[in-house]
């Protein structure tokens, strides 16, 4: 290649000068002579081009040999390490194994013990949980329900729901009227008398409240309202009704309020209740119709104190009651009886519906929009299709029956 590149520069030179335009003979040898010069620099210049290209594949050619080498050299260090790394899990596995094994042998050597010691704090546990609700629940009260006495309507409205209650535990005769399902207006009578006889005087104290209520499940400790706040889900507002503001309020734990306490009241999530003990809570568990939750709080700083799950059902239930620690629940059929208490729970295990007599109530043509148990009077306070009542109960001594 490089021997014809002088012949092909001489052809190259003798078309170019073919091309020149004529010139005078004294010029032409001239000019072709400075041709052929710079020809000869620029075929100096590819000489040390090729010669430089030359270095350079053979530089590259020594690298590729060298790159192949260091590949090959890396291949056997991977299929090295590659075997070290599989020796050492191979070792790993046989070590672990012994671990086990010899776990298995101290399991087995400890295992009558550990059980042992798992049930001794089981024990234990259950011991301290009973002593626990057993001084929770120490008022002096021994009390169980026998029957119901005797029915008297109080007073007829045209108000399907509703509730009415005297304080739980002051001695006041106040009688407080909570009109409906949904409502912030209380109306206060002076007794019981006044109550009844709407002529009477002095004439009722109307108080609105700042919150609305939302069920019919209100009740009245020491001089305060305790109700569950409409459009909220589980909060309970303690209410002053002599400052007529609101003294505190809770959220309801355990996921109270997502459905219905009982089927057979449309408006009720949470149900309040007051008896010898204090005060209560009664909502419904998870699920349609679950089972109800009874949880104990503290009336002063609105604290939970504790939490039962009981085995009462919610479905075809229409109210409830605490009768001394006792909660007896009342079932009716279709809501429009017989109305009968079917489901008795007691946190303490010494009454259960067992031991009672068929306690059934007075036939009403429909189901009770709320039955509370006023422990002061040891009479429950119900309200039926726009009639308010009082039931009086039959009781005896828990004793008795054990």
């Amino acid at each position: 290649t490089m021997m014809a590149l002088p012949r092909a520069s001489a052809v190259l030179v003798l078309f170019l000068a073919t091309l020149l335009p004529p010139t005078r003979r004294a010029q032409d040898p001239g000019m072709v002579h400075y041709i052929y010069q710079r020809f000869q620099v620029l075929e100096q210049g590819l000489e040390k081009c090729t010669q430089a290209t030359r270095a350079y594949i053979q530089d590259f050619q020594e690298f590729s040999k060298n790159i192949s080498a260091m590949l090959g050299r890396c291949q056997t260090y991977t299929s090295e390490y590659k075997s070290a790394v599989t020796n050492l899990a191979l070792r790993v596995e046989r070590a672990q194994r012994e671990i086990d094994y010899l776990e298995y042998l101290r399991e087995a050597d400890v295992c009558v013990e550990s059980e042992d010691k798992t049930l001794a704090e089981k024990l234990i546990q259950e011991a301290e949980e009973e002593k626990k609700i057993r001084t929770l629940l120490n008022a002096s009260c021994d009390n169980m329900l026998m029957g119901i006495k005797s029915l008297k309507i109080v007073k007829k409205t045209m108000d399907t729901h509703g509730s009415w209650m005297k304080d739980a535990v002051s001695s006041s005769q106040k009688v407080y009227f909570l009109v409906g399902s949904r409502n912030k207006t209380v109306w206060e009578f002076a007794n019981l008398r006044a109550f009844m006889e709407d002529s009477t005087k002095p004439a009722p104290r109307k108080l609105i409240l700042t919150h609305s209520w939302q069920g019919t499940g209100q009740v009245i400790h020491r001089g305060f309202l305790f109700f569950h706040n409409q459009g909220t889900l589980n909060e309970i507002i303690k209410y002053n009704l002599q400052k007529r503001t609101v003294e505190d309020r809770m959220l309801l734990p355990g996921g109270a309020g997502r459905a219905l306490v009982y089927q057979h009241s449309p408006s009720t999530y949470i149900d309040l209740a007051v008896d010898e003990h204090g005060l209560w809570a009664i909502h419904s568990g998870p699920g349609v119709y679950g089972h109800l939750v009874l949880t104990k709080i503290e009336p002063g700083t609105l604290g939970v104190e504790h939490s039962w799950d009981t085995p009462c059902r919610s479905q075809d239930a229409e109210a409830s009651f605490l009768l001394c620690g006792v909660l007896y629940v009342v079932y009716s059929s279709g809501g429009h009886g017989p109305h009968r208490i079917t489901c008795v729970y007691d946190p303490l295990g010494i009454v259960s519906e067992d031991d009672l007599p068929k306690l059934f109530f007075p036939r009403r043509p429909r189901s009770h929009s709320m039955i509370h148990y006023n422990p002061r009077d040891k009479q429950l306070y119900a309200w039926n299709d726009g009639n308010q009542i009082i039931y009086k109960l039959q009781t005896k001594r828990k004793q008795l029956l054990e």
